[in-house]
């Protein structure tokens, strides 16, 4: 689907719920708030879902676009979701269009707005939204430069492209306060998170001669240090700090005791493909997956398989 027929599908409806995916980051909920604030500019009514799990840092920006109690919507829009196994839990039902970026989108639905060449979903609505709207406001252009700075690292991730600062360079001469919002998200952290950060970095561990950096992240290390999960946000990026790693994994042990997997690849390594291999996806040089394991078994695992890729 092209932005016309994008355009053309939400201009048929009304009452619209935009669905942000589970564990939320700054591209979901920032691209969709900005999405539900151009959609109501051009005379519909439209919320996001309810995300129970949205970080503190973030309420600030997309609380006026939650869908109140009792909201009966008729129509569902996903924003940055790449399947339906990343639904949140207060969501259920069908998706009607997919809003995204991920290449591997598999939401099952015949409406698919999908450019994987752009960094961050953040790019792909702020290009609907001047073919719906004509224009984007202050508001909008704010919540899209986080989007796009959150997804990008502030612009460090090798998804950083042209397309991405030609965009930011918009949003920026529209006006915004890029300097604030760059001091808070990736200059500023908790006392917790420092400490965080020390206990993952003195525990990094490494395999095939040093080009594998693994990163585990215990429930209790994250109760040692008093973190919430505003402190977790970007943690994967840590172990990718490690000069020679060309695969660097982070596993989270989950409240469930299952383990949540974040790989960043480099030099062509493809770690869409090995994350599938558990069921998950993403881009080629980030991506995704949860193991039915403990972090320890699911390392072994994560390395066994990636040995098997490789070759």
């Amino acid at each position: 689907m092209d932005y016309s027929a994008a355009v053309d599908y939400i201009n048929k409806y009304d009452a619209y719920l935009l669905v942000t995916h589970a564990n939320p980051d700054g591209d979901t909920l920032c691209s969709a708030s900005a999405l539900c604030s151009a959609l109501r500019r051009s005379g519909k009514t439209a919320y996001l879902v309810v995300n129970p799990e949205t970080p503190v840092r973030y309420k600030d920006y997309v609380s006026q676009y939650t869908a109140p109690e009792g909201y009966k919507w008729n129509k569902a829009i996903s924003v940055d979701v790449a399947s339906e196994d990343l639904f949140p839990k207060t969501f259920s039902g069908f998706i009607d269009l997919a809003v995204d970026h991920h290449p591997g989108n598999s939401i099952r639905t015949d409406n698919k707005l999908v450019r994987p060449r752009y960094s961050s979903c953040g790019e792909v609505v702020y290009r609907l939204i001047l073919k719906l709207c004509e224009d984007v406001t202050d508001e909008e252009a704010l919540l899209l430069y986080i989007a796009i700075a959150t997804d990008t690292g502030c612009f460090q991730y090798a998804n950083t492209n042209y397309n991405t600062l030609e965009t930011v360079s918009k949003l920026i001469k529209q006006g915004i306060d890029n300097r604030s919002i760059n001091i808070r998200f990736f200059r500023k952290v908790s006392k917790a998170r420092i400490r965080l950060e020390g206990m993952v970095y003195s525990s990094i561990r490494y395999y095939k001669e040093d080009s594998i950096s693994v990163a585990i992240i215990t429930r209790k290390m994250i109760e040692e240090c008093g973190a919430t999960i505003d402190d977790l946000e970007d943690i994967a990026s840590l172990a990718c700090r490690p000069d020679g790693a060309k695969i660097c994994i982070t596993i989270r042990e989950r409240e469930d005791g299952r383990s949540k997997v974040s790989m960043r690849s480099f030099d062509g390594i493809n770690s869409s493909e090995i994350c599938a291999v558990f069921g998950g996806g993403g881009h080629e040089a980030a991506a995704g997956c949860t193991i039915a394991a403990n972090p320890e078994a699911a390392c072994e695992m994560l390395v066994s398989v990636i040995d098997e890729v490789l070759r």
